[in-house]
């Protein structure tokens, strides 16, 4: 089969593998489509610790190179040993975290927090491939109305609704999204769907600003053109929660100076490096600093949420490419053209 295999900073082959064999409890998946993630991006250009290198993950037992795509929808192909709850033939998605169960976080519920947490396409193999084999538990039916493009935005939508849901966020409360890349825009999808009575976006790209709108933002900031803060606070006198999307510390001051008295920033962005944070805001103003990893337990809900049409994910898709052009229609037209959004990616 056809398959993107990481092998190094700006090494990714697409080659021909072996197709993965169907295991007891796992359920092996023809892909459909698979969108490209910032994590996707990072292992290309190199960033340390996104994929498992060196030494072999203590669940899935694998290590690079490895097969890359944890955001992705397809059809079963092939059901293992113990399976009951799918069928041949089922259109589904797939929630790619890889967890122990047996840990801690685990037991507690917050599999999100798993002592050996990982992704199926960073810590196993994934989904820029014809096939891909996963465990059950992961696997979700789509609903008729739910189309396999959108299947493959779950995981990202995911990510935000998790936020949302997190968040001290109510019907009627002001917020700012601070970076509006996929995780933003659907972060703006999430909170215009809780009744949020104003939604800014803050970002320095144009294009970007311009989707925000299209998507629901209520006001659009440019960075680069004026004041984001000064702004934010003129219009609003504060917003009630600010979620920060763009994993700077820039944007994270901003957030943190946006917000109102006994307002909440979220931070949804991986940020690898300690940065400078000015806590005495956060002091004077009693607030909340606090930060998402992944989702847990949203699957089911944000799935039923597009199918019913409160999230439209397929809105934030500006490009449909196959697996051959991953390279250059994908990874280095997301580096270099910021007013893409999503790319999502067949193998067929």
């Amino acid at each position: 089969m056809k398959a993107a295999v990481w092998y190094g900073k700006h090494d990714v082959r697409i080659e021909n593998k072996e197709e993965p064999v169907v295991q007891p409890g796992k359920i092996k998946i023809k892909v459909a489509w698979t969108g490209i993630c910032g994590s996707d991006l990072h292992a290309y250009h190199g960033a340390p610790g996104v994929i498992q290198e060196g030494t072999p993950h203590p669940i899935t037992g694998e290590m690079a190179p490895l097969t890359l795509g944890h955001e992705f929808s397809g059809i079963v192909h092939e059901i293992g040993e113990g399976v009951s709850e799918f069928a041949v033939g089922d259109r589904v998605t797939v929630e790619p975290m890889i967890k122990c169960g047996k840990c801690e976080p685990c037991k507690k519920g917050y599999s999100n927090l798993c002592d050996y947490f990982g992704f199926v396409g960073l810590q196993s193999n994934g989904g820029f491939a014809d096939y891909v084999v996963v465990d059950d538990y992961m696997v979700h039916k789509l609903p008729d109305k739910v189309t396999l493009e959108e299947g493959a935005l779950m995981e990202p939508a995911a990510v935000a609704f998790h936020a949302v849901k997190s968040s001290q966020m109510k019907v009627g409360s002001k917020v700012a999204v601070f970076g509006v890349g996929p995780i933003g825009l659907l972060t703006i999808l999430c909170a215009k769907a809780a009744g949020a009575s104003q939604i800014i976006a803050v970002d320095v790209s144009k294009e970007r600003l311009q989707k925000a709108r299209e998507i629901g933002a209520t006001t659009v900031i440019n960075g680069m053109e004026e004041n984001a803060v000064q702004r934010i606070l003129a219009e609003t006198g504060g917003v009630d929660v600010a979620f920060e999307a763009a994993g700077a510390e820039v944007t994270v001051n901003n957030a943190i100076a946006s917000i109102a008295k006994k307002g909440q920033v979220v931070i949804e962005s991986i940020i690898p490096h300690p940065i400078k944070v000015d806590i005495l805001q956060i002091t004077a103003k009693e607030a909340n600093l606090t930060a998402t990893l992944g989702y847990c337990g949203v699957y089911k809900e944000v799935i039923a949420m597009v199918a019913s049409g409160q999230l439209d994910v397929k809105s934030i898709i500006t490009n449909k490419i196959v697996l051959d052009d991953l390279i250059e229609n994908g990874f280095n037209l997301l580096t270099s053209d910021k007013s893409q959004a999503k790319i999502i990616v067949s193998p067929q």
